[in-house]
């Protein structure tokens, strides 16, 4: 009898693929920093490989320098974007490589976390291979180096990490300083990227309804939704005090927050961009959507954190497409989330159901070495841009650059 129950229990655990887990043959930091870096290395050390890239170091130098950003120097992004790169000339390296090393470092922390939300619905290999799909992802739209959601994302990720399981928690103690603890990442990223602030407010709405599940009173939930409000806007009231108490409360209000709203967008050209971003992010489709409705559910699986995570996918989709003008790299917060929703889908070794991980991670491979490959022929190499910086520098004699249209790396020339 006893024998019989233990057979039958060793079938069933069989099935469901709970008696062997395996872990990652390979540890996930050393293979994540490997991968990055083989993908990259086709663009490390060019200094007009990316044009926004360009022009943060270039503000970075001026800072070094003295200059003011937006009384000195304008821009629209936040200050704590340009901060990062003002840290890049303190330090004895090359700026250009310096700053794109930082990028895969930011990049292969944010893979991490990635893989540990993912080991919440799918088993460790599936998680891994999530991680891996993110460092793929980001050559292929352009935000593998120095783009802002290379340093955000990872303290959005961060605080979702924080926001999805205080929603898996009931009567949590804690959940207050989990929210503050999130709302202040959140305020991090908000000082690199100003359109972080979708999934901040989605995250404290999510950990508010937690506390309502909780039982919490309305005035309780008005007071913690005040507090965590004001632990996000703390980063950018910060320095816009300090802007304030210098005389330039004003420039910082034009560049940081009205400005957005006198620019103007070549609608052919952003509906174009966005078809082409929609046929690449189909394999996402199919492994998000197509997927889970054709294949039977997972025992790993965690549906409230499943539920967490689409939220935040959604409205990081929401955050893409609110702005009109849906370049390559303002996907880059809504490739964190699609990752660990696809994870699932990487999963799966049985016949007829491995084609949709298989899809998603060949496709990103073949993207992330075209791209790349087809920017350095159009944009050129170091040597080349070197050779083009010491013309302009002979011709220069002393006299002021001014370039209508082309790289601002060349602003960085010695004057």
């Amino acid at each position: 009898m006893i024998a019989s129950t233990r057979a039958a229990a060793s079938r069933i655990v069989a099935r469901t693929g709970l008696a062997r887990r395996p872990r990652p043959a390979v540890a996930s930091p050393l293979l994540f920093f490997a991968l990055g870096l083989a993908l990259r290395i086709p663009m490390l050390g060019k200094p007009a490989f990316q044009s926004d890239e360009q022009f943060y170091l270039l503000v970075g130098q001026r800072m070094a320098e003295g200059a003011l950003p937006f009384v000195d120097i304008w821009d629209r992004k936040p200050y704590g974007l340009f901060l990062l790169y003002r840290g890049v000339f303190a330090l004895p390296f090359e700026p250009v490589l310096t700053y794109q090393i930082a990028g895969l470092i930011f990049s292969v922390l944010t893979a991490l976390v990635i893989e540990r939300l993912a080991r919440r619905i799918a088993p460790p290999p599936a998680a891994q291979a999530a991680g891996i799909a993110y460092l793929l992802y980001q050559p292929m739209f352009n935000v593998a180096l120095g783009q802002s959601p290379v340093f955000y994302n990872l303290p959005v990720a961060l605080a979702a990490c924080l926001v999805l399981a205080a929603r898996c928690r009931s009567e949590d103690r804690s959940l207050f300083r989990r929210g503050m603890a999130a709302m202040l990442l959140v305020g991090l990223a908000l000082e690199i990227k100003y359109s972080a602030v979708f999934e901040g407010l989605a995250f404290g709405l999510m950990l508010l309804a937690r506390g309502r599940v909780d039982g919490w009173s309305l005035p309780r939930l008005a007071m913690t939704g005040a507090a965590w409000a004001l632990a996000a806007l703390a980063p950018t009231l910060l320095v816009w005090t300090g802007y304030a108490a210098n005389g330039h409360g004003e420039a910082f209000l034009q560049a940081n927050f009205l400005s957005i709203f006198g620019r103007s967008v070549d609608h052919a050209d952003a509906f174009a961009q966005l078809a082409k971003e929609s046929l690449a992010l189909i394999p996402f489709a199919l492994a998000v959507l197509l997927a889970p409705s054709r294949l039977p559910a997972r025992p790993e699986t965690d549906p409230v954190m499943l539920t967490g995570i689409r939220i935040w996918a959604m409205v990081a989709l929401f955050g893409f497409l609110a702005f009109g003008t849906w370049y390559d790299h303002y996907l880059g917060p809504v490739l964190v989330p699609l990752c660990v929703l696809a994870a699932p889908a990487l999963g799966r070794t049985a016949p007829g159901e491995r084609w949709y991980g298989r899809l998603l991670l060949g496709f990103g491979l073949l993207g992330a070495l075209v791209v790349p490959a087809l920017q350095v022929r159009e944009r050129g190499t170091a040597a080349a841009f070197a050779s083009a910086s010491a013309a302009v520098a002979r011709e220069l004699r002393g006299r002021c650059l001014y370039v209508y249209e082309g790289d601002s790396a060349l602003y960085r020339l010695k004057r």
